[in-house]
């Protein structure tokens, strides 16, 4: 190569690592700036693969085509909220305003209670005053805090219906969207793409089992153990705990102030047993329902988990909250099968393993059977 090459290859090289460069900050200012459609749409996914789990129950024990047992399994899950709604909603809306109305007076009265010690004085003394706080909030923020919760709620109902929709499509035709996502990937990958997404999907079945049974599992007992603690509202208080338990670390720490407060009510001594009565449930719970999970799907380090929660909040919100750990599962099966398996080498690590190679291969056959009428029109 001459100097005259050389010196016309160094401008082109820059100019394309620039390009690159550009192209990916574009990249991850369009991934910013959808990163809510993103997190909504995945979402949708996540409850497809739930629903589409129970209707294969009910295509595989009832004969039902797929289709119709999605339908009919969606039917199926409003029936039991709206059952449960219309035989709890009563009580637990009662005792939601009872709620609403006592926490300022426990605020209070444990505030009282701190006040009698030296740190418990200092600590309040530092925090704003009532006078300062009413003080701060005029009426045109005042106006514009209530225009934007309207705002937000109504954006909220709505995601959540586009997203039941979305879930639904998804559950009722899986194929589809995954013949569409595979056939981006060249033939002699396309079968490892599937591989992939099958092992998703069934990592986050099982988180989700495993879930929904630990929310249930805690609001029970959460709400048995403040029945016998006697403390108020045991039943709201419950419904709290077991639903904050979707948020992991956090979910637990949220739902635990309120009762703590109102037991603060009837004495201090209280509120350490219902402290004791939160840690005790928690620990039985990891003790015997995050195992089983983790056995079904992949071990979330704790750290990590409490780091990505805390990185998708700052970026988010609470929906990034809620879904980071469903999240955090599906990026460490990427990492082990794409570059740990593929990339690297290393084939210890296979999820494979843990999800079956027989039901893989056989949902990829089937796919590879749907797929051929458009092999052979490429053809």
């Amino acid at each position: 190569m001459t100097d005259s090459q050389s010196d016309h290859s160094f401008p082109s090289k820059v100019l394309i690592s620039v390009g690159i460069v550009l192209l990916v900050v574009l990249l991850l200012v369009l991934v910013y700036f959808v990163l809510d459609v993103l997190l909504l749409i995945f979402a949708a996914a996540l409850f497809a693969i739930f629903l589409r789990g129970l209707a294969d129950l009910l295509h595989r024990y009832a004969n039902i085509p797929e289709g119709w047992a999605v339908i009919a399994v969606s039917l199926l899950l409003i029936g039991i909220m709206a059952g449960a709604i219309a035989l709890l909603a009563p009580d637990v809306a009662v005792q939601m305003t009872h709620l609403r109305e006592e926490l300022p007076k426990s605020a209070t009265a444990a505030g009282d209670y701190i006040r009698q010690f030296g740190w418990g004085r200092a600590l309040i003394d530092q925090l704003p005053s009532v006078e300062t706080v009413r003080s701060s909030v005029s009426a045109s923020t005042l106006l514009a805090g209530v225009g934007g919760f309207f705002s937000s709620t109504v954006g909220a109902i709505g995601n959540f219906f586009i997203g039941i929709l979305l879930a639904v499509y998804f559950a009722v035709e899986p194929r589809v969207y995954v013949r569409g996502f595979t056939n981006l990937f060249p033939l002699d990958k396309r079968t490892r793409a599937r591989e992939v997404l099958f092992a998703i999907s069934d990592t986050l079945r099982w988180w989700l089992i495993g879930k929904v049974g630990s929310m249930i599992f805690i609001g029970l007992l959460t709400w048995i153990g403040l029945s016998l603690l006697g403390v108020p509202l045991a039943l709201a208080l419950g419904v709290i705990a077991g639903l904050l338990s979707f948020i992991p670390n956090f979910g637990p720490i949220i739902s635990a102030i309120p009762a703590l407060l109102l037991a603060f009510i009837d004495s201090p001594i209280k509120a350490v047993y219902v402290l004791g009565l939160y840690i005790g449930v928690q620990l039985i719970e990891s003790n015997l329902v995050t195992p089983f999970i983790e056995r079904q799907t992949v071990e979330l380090p704790p750290a990590l988990t409490i780091v990505f929660q805390l990185a998708l909040a700052v970026l988010v919100g609470g929906l990034g909250l809620v879904l980071a750990t469903p999240l955090l599962a599906m990026l460490i099966v990427l990492v082990q099968m794409i570059y740990v398996e593929d990339i690297i080498g290393d084939r210890r690590t296979e999820v494979n393993e843990k999800i079956g190679k027989e039901e893989v291969q056989e949902k990829s056959g089937q796919l590879e059977v749907a797929e051929q009428p458009d092999v052979e029109a490429k053809e």
